[in-house]
């Protein structure tokens, strides 16, 4: 877990976060491949959707940026049920995955894009049509699509495509993540940004790492630490020292 927590973990914490990791990989089968309307009754309570519709209202469309935290497939389930949605994923490197990835996220009104030029293009394309789109801000991207920027006081290479959707016009970020709930389901959260995004796109990218910090540190045991989230990209330059 990260020292920018304000402290190291404690054996109880790094214990609950390696029972909240178990409960993400068993609780897969179960969101990908039962009926939507059964995975999505097993969301006890959503806060925060008036966001949503005011923005819809009030013509804009919505960036939803959810982290590797709690169960984070269902957001964008629950998105896809109401509005039309398209997600970045990038294709499991096995083959036979795909299919039960495809079947278990386009459902709904939502549909996939792989996260390659192409399917960067159709996502920038939908938000001026007025379709959102979801994607993972603390995904590590590959060479050539990020910056080193500060996460939790250390150097990651950050992706910018957050930072750049959030330049289109027309659209506004908000954050999403599902509280696992142990035996009753997931809480839905659903938050405006606390601060605005805002100035050069290296600004903003640092401005959405402080974002998911401030979400990350609201439930640190449930938050995807085993990621490898300050891997270098093959054939990118490495990061600044880090002489904190």
């Amino acid at each position: 877990m990260a020292r920018g927590l304000g402290h190291p973990p404690s054996r109880a914490e790094l214990h609950a976060n390696a029972q909240e990791t178990g409960r993400m990989m068993l609780e897969l089968p179960f969101v990908w491949q039962r009926p939507l309307d059964e995975v999505l009754g097993h969301i006890i309570e959503v806060v925060g959707w008036d966001l949503v519709e005011t923005l819809h209202k009030e013509g804009y469309t919505v960036v939803a940026l959810t982290p590797h935290m709690g169960c984070f497939e269902i957001a964008s389930l629950y998105f896809g049920k109401h509005l039309p949605m398209t997600v970045l994923y990038r294709p499991p490197k096995q083959a036979n995955v795909e299919p039960i990835l495809r079947a278990g996220r386009a459902r709904g009104q939502l549909s996939l894009a792989t996260a390659d030029l192409a399917g960067v293009r159709s996502i920038i394309k939908g938000l001026r049509q007025g379709i959102s789109t979801g994607l993972l801000p603390d995904q590590a991207p590959g060479k050539g699509e990020g910056l080193w920027v500060p996460f939790f006081g250390r150097p990651a290479y950050t992706m910018t495509l957050a930072a750049r959707l959030s330049e289109v016009k027309n659209t506004r970020v908000l954050l999403f993540w599902g509280e696992r709930i142990t035996g009753k389901g997931w809480r839905l959260h659903i938050m405006a940004p606390q601060h605005p995004l805002e100035g050069s796109l290296e600004e903003r990218a640092h401005a959405i790492n402080r974002e998911v910090e401030n979400l990350i540190r609201k439930c640190p045991t449930q938050y995807l630490w085993g990621y490898n989230r300050y891997k270098v990209p093959s054939g990118a330059n490495p990061p600044p020292a880090d002489n904190s």
